[in-house]
Order: structure tokens, then C-alpha cells, then sequence
């Protein structure tokens, strides 16, 4: 088989057309997903970049491989010592490579997170640039596409490429974001609901957009300098939709390079992403920053011809290490027994994958957070807010509040404690099995907390320098 793995940093599935979404921001992975099947529930177990990632490489839970932040106290990727390397917990790469599959990376994550596991098993790796995540689609397929003409003929191999426009910053030409200035943005939040998230002073919120004052360096034409209303919002969201256009474009020119080769019909694509972006959602705004809906909820699109059924859309919950134990299970190798996913290959025929009742999703970069994902409930137990004003527990109806504006947990008393059991009962199971000595969330809240990027005295001299001098010292207290 020939299986390409399309990585999209940042990529929340209901801007993409397939999912629904008004605006044509994706017609070539709209087409990859018509000749394929559509996952509409799946979830980052543990978010953001670096902890999905370890997922992806290790096929385990955060919680088991060791990686809930970014760097220090509860970033330290656990694996068997020793000169050998584990059967029981093996990285993907190195798994497929030892079944005969040429497994190959087009991506600079290890680089940018200092992520030197994500190295691990590789046949060929192709960082391509020194930018860390900081280049376009343009820089990323002038490496790949003459790999592609020069072996993509070939088979059995595991290409894995990694696109970051849809990540902030939105440095690709203008006229993406241009394009869609005329057509209408999602309707949250609204005028309404920005005028409260005004009133919010942690670090995304709509008043304090970027984490520096020193505006010189931001992309003013795809990013507006705040949010102060809906004109803003939407210039934010033109922003984030032309990056997914962008990729797109060059995601098109890969399946052209396939086709000039013949083999375009006989590719295997996955296409999915390392977490989602928030646009609003709990007063965030173009951030993953916490165990939350619009954080974890990510697309999942697998076309396996001759086996995938075309155009079938699954609607179970399932996590992204599903998609490590699938590739796994496609190439014929039994799951490792040290791996968490469940293969998703029932599903990919038409069939009912293996149910899932609930899922747990962790979150420790910019809060101290473990959530319990179920058809109807997103409940969420905070360990430390980091600098946002957190309750401890929140409850949010998805049925009722899909926007998620008001936490229900004094309503719902009941669904708190069965969900919070579930839970305690989630992490007892895993620490009871993994290689850990301590849950990775405890150090990260006895290290001082989640302040990697920022540190509060600096958010601390933000606030105060804007006149929020109240808020500073709240910041500063914690």
C-alpha cells in the first residue's frame, strides 16, 4: 500500500466542506472524502501540538505517554530503557518500517518542540526548513513533490506530510483571506457575546488577541489586532479560512504529481489534524489552550480503495490513537499490546467500529485540564486555570448549547458526580498500567503550574501597561 498521511496543524473540521461548512475552503480534501469515509466524532486525546503528537508516535493516551505540555515538569516522553526497543510500546514508524514499509516525514514538529522522540524509526526525515513550523504550503511541497515524482510510483510505503497554514500567524499570500471578505462568517459569537468576552483578560481573550503589545510583527492584512466586534471577528476568520485554502491549493498539486504518476486511484490518504482552534468558545479566540470541544474535536477522513466504502460517514466517538491502531491493523500487523486505540477498519467498510461510551481528553499547556467527552455531555474538571478564571467543574449540554455559553454543572448535580467517577475511574486504570511513577498533570500543577510561554509577572506587566492594574495583581497572586 501506498498510505499518505496528511497532518494538518490546527484544522477544526467544520470549516472544512465535507463537514458542512458554507464556504468553499477545501474542495480537494472534499474530494478525498467523497471517494472515502468521513469520521464526524473524533478527538485529540490529548492536546495541544506536542502531547497529540507523542500520541501519534506512541499510539497512547497522554496520561501514559508522559507529554501533557510543551517542555519541563510533565514533558517527558516515557519509554522503556534500554539498548533495545520495545515490541510492547513501539513508535509507529519503526513498527511499519519493521513489517517493510518505507516510512518517511515531511515535517519540522520535532525541530519547532524539541521533540526528539518524534524522530524515532523514520527511514527518511525531511524538516526541509529551519522556519519550525513557520513555513507555508508553498515550502513545504517544494520538498515533497519531487520525493513524490521520484518514488511515489513505488509501493508499500507511510509518507507523512505536515501543512501549518491553519496555524496562527497566517502568513500565506493575501488574496486567500481576501477571497472570502464578501461571503458570511459562523454566526458565533456574536455581537453579543463579543461585547462579554470584552470583558475577559486572559491571554487570546478578545480584548488582549496576542500575547505582546508590540504589534509591529503581526500580520495586520490576515489578523486584526483585536476583537472588538464582528468586523473583527470575521477579518479573523477570513484569516484562518484563506490558510485552509492555501494548504488545500497545494494539497491538489500533490494529488496532481500522483496522478501524472498513474497511481493517483491506488493512494491510501488519512487526513486529520494534532487538535483544533478555538473562535470564541469559552472567551478564547485563535488558541488550543484547553480540554474543550472546539480544542479536541478534529477531522478524520480515510480513502482506502478497493476496501473503504465510499461516502460513508461514521458518527461514533473515537480517539486519534484509533488512527495509529488502524494504520497498524491495514497493514496487517496485530496492535501492540501497549498501545491505546482501537482500530477503526470496521468502520472504514461500511461496518460498526468497536463503541466507546465516553472519552476522556487531557489538556496541560495553558491549563491544568481532563474532560469527559459523551454524546451529549462535555464535562470538564480544571486542576489549575493557568491564567484564565476557571470553576472547577463545568458542564456543558452539547445537544442544547452547542456553543457551549453556559456551564450547567449546579443544574445537573448528578451528571457531575457519574462523569467525575468516570473520570477518577479513567486516570486509576491508567496509572494502575502505564510505566509512569506519577501522573504527568500533578507535576505540571506542582512545577508552578502551566506557564510555559508565558509566565505571570510578564502577563502581569501586559495587563498593567493596558491599565488593567486590578487584573494584574489577580495574575500575580496565583
Amino acid at each position: 500500500m501506498r498510505i499518505v498521511y496528511l497532518d494538518i496543524d490546527s484544522l477544526r473540521p467544520d470549516h472544512m466542506g465535507c463537514y458542512g461548512y458554507n464556504r468553499n475552503t477545501t474542495p480537494y480534501l472534499d474530494q478525498i472524502a467523497a471517494e472515502g469515509v468521513r469520521f464526524d466524532q473524533v478527538y485529540t486525546a490529548a492536546s495541544p501540538c506536542a502531547p497529540s503528537r507523542a500520541s501519534f508516535m506512541s499510539g497512547r493516551f497522554g496520561i501514559n505517554h508522559g507529554v501533557l505540555t510543551h517542555w519541563g515538569a510533565g514533558c517527558h516522553y516515557e519509554y522503556p530503557q534500554g539498548d533495545g526497543h520495545s515490541k510492547e510500546y513501539p513508535f509507529l514508524p519503526r513498527l511499519l518500517r519493521e513489517a517493510d514499509y518505507r516510512t518517511i516525514t515531511f515535517s519540522s514538529f520535532g525541530d519547532r518542540h524539541h521533540a526528539w522522540w518524534y524522530f524515532a524509526g523514520w527511514n527518511e526525515i525531511h524538516t526541509h526548513t529551519l522556519k519550525g513550523g513557520n513555513e507555508d504550503a508553498h515550502e513545504v511541497n517544494a520538498a515533497v513533490l519531487p520525493w513524490v515524482k521520484a518514488h511515489g510510483a513505488e509501493d508499500n510505503y507511510f509518507l507523512h506530510i505536515q501543512y501549518w497554514d491553519a496555524h496562527s500567524r497566517y502568513t500565506y499570500p493575501e488574496q486567500y483571506a481576501e477571497q472570502f471578505a464578501n461571503e458570511p462568517a459562523p454566526v458565533f459569537p456574536t455581537e453579543e457575546d463579543i461585547k462579554r468576552h470584552r470583558q475577559d483578560t486572559h491571554p487570546r481573550s478578545a480584548t488582549f488577541l496576542h500575547w505582546s503589545d508590540d504589534y509591529s510583527k503581526i500580520p495586520k492584512r490576515t489578523m486584526p489586532l483585536e476583537i472588538a466586534g464582528r468586523q473583527d471577528y470575521e477579518k479573523l476568520i477570513n484569516g484562518y479560512d484563506g490558510g485552509i485554502s492555501y494548504l488545500d491549493e497545494h494539497i491538489g498539486q500533490l494529488m496532481d504529481a500522483f496522478r501524472e504518476l498513474g497511481v493517483l486511484d491506488d493512494v491510501c490518504f488519512i487526513v486529520s489534524a494534532d487538535h483544533a482552534e478555538s473562535f470564541g468558545e469559552q472567551g478564547v479566540y485563535l488558541e488550543h489552550g484547553m480540554a474543550t470541544e472546539a480544542v479536541h474535536h478534529i477531522p478524520l477522513i480515510m480513502k482506502f480503495p478497493g476496501l473503504s466504502k465510499t461516502g460513508h460517514v461514521d458518527k461514533g466517538l473515537h480517539y486519534n490513537v484509533d488512527v495509529v491502531a488502524t494504520i497498524a491493523d491495514l497493514a496487517g500487523l496485530p496492535k501492540p499490546a501497549g498501545w491505546d486505540g482501537r482500530s477503526l477498519l470496521p468502520a472504514l467498510t461500511g461496518g460498526q467500529a468497536e463503541k466507546r461510551e465516553f472519552l476522556v481528553l487531557e489538556h496541560g499547556l495553558y491549563a491544568c485540564q481532563r474532560a469527559v467527552r459523551t454524546k451529549e455531555w462535555h464535562y470538564i474538571r480544571t486542576y489549575h486555570g493557568g491564567f484564565y478564571q476557571l470553576e472547577p467543574d463545568i458542564l456543558y449540554d452539547l445537544e442544547r448549547d452547542p456553543y457551549q455559553r453556559n456551564n450547567v454543572a449546579s443544574e445537573h448535580p448528578d451528571v457531575v458526580r457519574e462523569l467525575g467517577a468516570q473520570l477518577e475511574g479513567w486516570i486509576a486504570e491508567q496509572m494502575a498500567g502505564n510505566l509512569m511513577k506519577d501522573d504527568p498533570m500533578m507535576e505540571i500543577i506542582e512545577d508552578g503550574g502551566p506557564f510555559r510561554y508565558l509566565k505571570p509577572h510578564d502577563w502581569a506587566g501586559r495587563l498593567e501597561r493596558a491599565g488593567r492594574k486590578e487584573e494584574a495583581a489577580a495574575v500575580l497572586g496565583r
